[in-house]
Formats: C-alpha cells, structure tokens, sequence
C-alpha cells in the first residue's frame, strides 16, 4: 500500500493474525479496581519518602495535594475516552484516534517506559524490603530481583483468571497491612517532633518544631516527583478493557473509585509514617519507610513480621504493572509499532507472554545497569531516586499527551458516543497538562533529577529512529488504528483477510 499523509503504511494480514492475538474477557469491577489500586499502592510503602530531607514533610504534603489534583484531572479525563473507546490501546489508541500515528506511537512509547521502569523501581524496593527483613547483604539483591521477575512473569502468564484474582487478593492484603500501620501509628503521632524535623538547609533537627517548608517553595517543586509515586500508574487500566466484561461501565467507576482510595491513603501515609519515630529526616534515606514504621511501633521482632507482610503492598503494585507494561507493549506490536512478533498470545491462556517476558528482561537490565554504574555504596536513596525519576518523567509525558488526546477528541469528535463524561471535563485536562509540565520541568532542572530523565531520552531517541526506519511501513489495521483510519474519513482499503479480523469492542 501507499504511503498515507503521515507517512506510514499498512500491510495486510490474514484473520490467523489476529487469531493469534486473542485476549480473553474476565475481569469485573472488583477485578479491575483492584488492578488500578494495586499498581499504586507500592507508592505508599516506598518512594515516596526520598524528598523528605530536601523539602520537608510539609513541602511533600502540599506536592501530593497538587499532584492528587493532577491525578483527578487525568483520571476523569481518561474515564471519558477509555468508556468511549474501549481497546486494550488505552492512551496510544486515544492519541491515535486525536492525534495520528506519530501521535499514538509517542504516546504508547512514553507509557511502555513508565511502566517497565516503574515496575523496575517496584521490584528494587522489593529488594530492600527482603534485605531488611531477612538482614541479607546488599550484594544478593540482583538474587532478589531475578526471583521476583521469574515469579510474577509466572503468575502472569498463568491466565487472566489467575491474574486478576491474585491482584484482587494482594490488593486486599497490602490495604489491610496499610490500616494496621495507621491504626497502630496513630496514637503514637507527635508532629511537631518527628515529621518537622528538617532544618532550613537540609541538617536534621533531633527535637523537631522545625518549618513546615524548610526550603519553602522550591522544596515543595522538588518533591512533586516523588509525590507522583503515591499514585503512578493507575492510569493503565483502559489497558483491561478487551479483557473486562463491561468496559463501558466499569472501567470509569473503577478508574474513579481507585483514585479517590489512593489520596485518602496517600495522606494517611505522609501524616502517619513521618509523625512517629524515626521521624521524616531518617525516613527520606530509607527504601523500606513502613518497615521503619513498624519497628518503631512494635519492635524488630513483631516490625519484621509485619514488614514481611507489608511486601504485599510491593507485590501488588509490581504484578499490576507487568500486567499494565506486557499489554502496552501486546497493543503496540498487534498495531505493528513494535515486532509483531511480541504480540502473540499463549494458544491457550491467551496471555501475552512475549511481551512479559520482553518487558522483565530491559527491567532487569536497566537495574543491573545503574545497580552497577552507580554502585550499591552510594545508597538506596540515589539508585532509588534514579531509577523513580526516570519511571515519572515516562509518566509525565505520557500524561501530557493523554489530556491533549482528550481536548482534541472533545474539539473534533463531538458527536462521539461517551458513555462517561468527566465531570472537570476541558478544565481537568488543561490542568493536569500544565501540572505535568511543571514537573517535568522541574527534573529537567534539577542535576539531581536531570541524569535520570538523559537516560530515559536516550530510550526515546532509539525506539523513534526504529519506528521511522522500520515499523512505520509495516502497522497493521489493529482495532485502535482501524477506529482511528474510519474516524479520519480514509481508511486503507483492507485485504479480503483483514475485515476478518477484529473490529474494535464495544
């Protein structure tokens, strides 16, 4: 075929293609909150803490208010296009459908690298915990992650049933640890002492009553990163929707439900985990911030028990996630953006195993990568924080995108069928796109956050020269490109095998 006005191509395929690419529906309301709830809620046992000794606990807690008003712009926004275009594409196939494939591609680019990266950061912190717990060195945690990988690449190729109902169980288990700590922390609050105890400058004060912003408002822009991480990802479910029973129903009722969970439990987790000892100061070198938590509350003993418990919290969010990165990256290799090969499913299962295995192989090569760079002696709180920023300014990006696929979409296909309307609707996106912006300018220049974001800038340059040399004379009329080529008036004319194919779900 002829190249289109964006310069790319369509190849026709046989209905075996598809054939090989089937995804099984399963997942219900509960499945899906809990899938959306669980890839966040590792961002509330670690992560988010690492900003503490720069701005201050009063500083993290006005970040996290901005970014949970990011987070409900996004989310209500996404609610929208995700019930009116319910294809496992998520935010590629609504800038596919507002901005065409260069615009659907770079967006799906930016969250394949959230979402390997993230669940990159997920599976350190899980590391830490297991070293904490277990008082292992630090040289056994790359032992760590290769186990943790090996695991949930089983647990999700074993079936979307086994799937979703381990994310509704470990989802369950991580919320129920998470109100032990606050009813257990609670009585034992004393603000002023321990979540106030950075000086102006960053030096500790051991008996507290300092500012709420140390280093005022630049602390507050310093921690919006690090705010994002209690409530990354749960953006990814419209990733469910060819697997969930009643997209155009559940999937905004989940998106809406979850996020509003996850600022309610964001600021139980600042307010509690700070205020009680070893105090905001100590906790912003930790990779393990309930566990400190927890043995200040109960002591090692009965602190490590817990904490082992509490890596469910890490588990949840680093299963969701591959879930999230292996369908992102199934979506995108179905379309042709990717090797198609990544987009075969299991004959069986219909998991796409390709694309998880793909996935925790650049996930655990990026850790072993800055792991070794860094080197283990500089600390978790550096490798940490660099692995995290380079996951958010993925996020970032991707975020910015999606709130222009919205105002485009409202702009130019009025008469879209919309299930759901964002109740913010043009106001919410405009506002999570400039809140999106300011962060990312925020890592931009800062030097502590700018070598993250080269790194990820340089994943961004690679796969863009493989889609202009390669894969764009070779898409694949994928249900998200086909709705997006009707939309725009001038369709390929399809092979006799592609209208075998299948059409986009409703």
């Amino acid at each position: 075929m002829s190249d289109g006005p964006s310069g790319v191509r369509y190849e026709p395929v046989d209905a075996a293609y598809f054939e090989r690419r089937r995804l099984r529906p399963h997942a219900g309301l509960l499945s899906l909150w809990a899938l959306g709830v669980g890839a966040v809620i590792s961002g509330q046992f670690s992560g988010w803490n690492m900003g503490l000794a720069t701005g201050g606990w009063g500083g993290l807690m006005i970040a996290a208010a901005i970014i949970a008003v990011m987070y409900l712009g996004l989310t209500s926004s996404i609610a929208e296009m995700a019930a009116a275009l319910p294809q496992t594409g998520g935010a590629y196939g609504f800038a596919r459908a507002a901005m065409g494939p260069w615009g659907g591609f770079l967006t799906g680019l930016c969250e394949t690298v959230e979402y390997v990266l993230a669940a990159a950061v997920i599976c350190f912190f899980m590391g830490g915990y297991l070293g904490g717990v277990f008082d292992t060195s630090p040289a056994l945690q790359p032992l760590y992650w290769l186990a943790a990988y090996g695991l949930f690449v089983g647990i999700n190729a074993a079936g979307v049933a086994v799937s979703f109902g381990v994310a509704v169980f470990i989802t369950l288990l991580a919320v129920g640890c998470l109100s032990i700590f606050w009813a257990c922390a609670a009585p034992l609050v004393e603000l002023h002492r321990y979540a106030l105890d950075v000086a102006p400058g960053g030096e500790w004060l051991p008996d507290g009553h300092g500012p709420l912003l140390p280093a005022g408002w630049q602390g507050v822009l310093l921690q919006l990163p690090f705010a994002v991480w209690l409530f990354l990802a749960i953006e990814q479910l419209p990733l469910a929707a060819e697997e969930s029973t009643a997209p155009r129903r559940d999937l905004p009722r989940s998106l809406l439900l979850g996020v509003g969970a996850l600022i309610v439990s964001a600021g139980m987790v600042i307010w509690l985990n700070a205020a009680i000892p070893p105090g905001a100061y100590a906790l912003a070198d930790s990779s393990e911030p309930l566990l400190e938590g927890f043995r200040s509350i109960l002591g090692e003993g009965g602190g490590r028990i817990l904490a082992f418990i509490a890596l469910a919290g890490l588990a949840a969010s680093f299963h969701a996630i591959m879930y999230a990165y292996s369908r992102r990256i199934f979506s995108l290799s179905r379309a042709g953006y990717f090797p198609r090969g990544l987009s075969v499913t299991h004959p069986r299962r219909q998991t796409p195993d390709r694309a998880l295995i793909a996935g925790a192989v650049v996930g655990l090569l990026v850790l072993t990568v800055v792991w070794y760079a860094l080197g283990a002696e500089r600390g978790e709180r550096v490798i940490g924080g660099f692995l995290l920023n380079m996951a958010v300014f993925g996020a970032m990006l991707s975020y910015g995108l999606q709130a222009v696929s919205f105002i485009l979409l409202r702009r130019r296909r009025p008469a879209l069928e919309r299930p759901f309307r964002s109740p913010l609707g043009l106001a919410g996106a405009v506002l999570t796109l400039a809140i999106a912006l300011v962060t990312v300018c925020v890592q931009l220049g800062s030097p502590d956050y700018r070598a993250g974001v080269i790194g990820v800038a340089v994943w961004f340059a690679a796969a863009i020269a493989w889609f202009t040399a390669v894969s764009r004379r070779k898409l694949v009329l994928s249900p998200e490109e086909a709705f997006a080529m009707s939309s725009e008036g001038s369709p390929p004319e399809p092979s006799a095998a592609e209208t075998e194919g299948p059409s986009p779900r409703s």
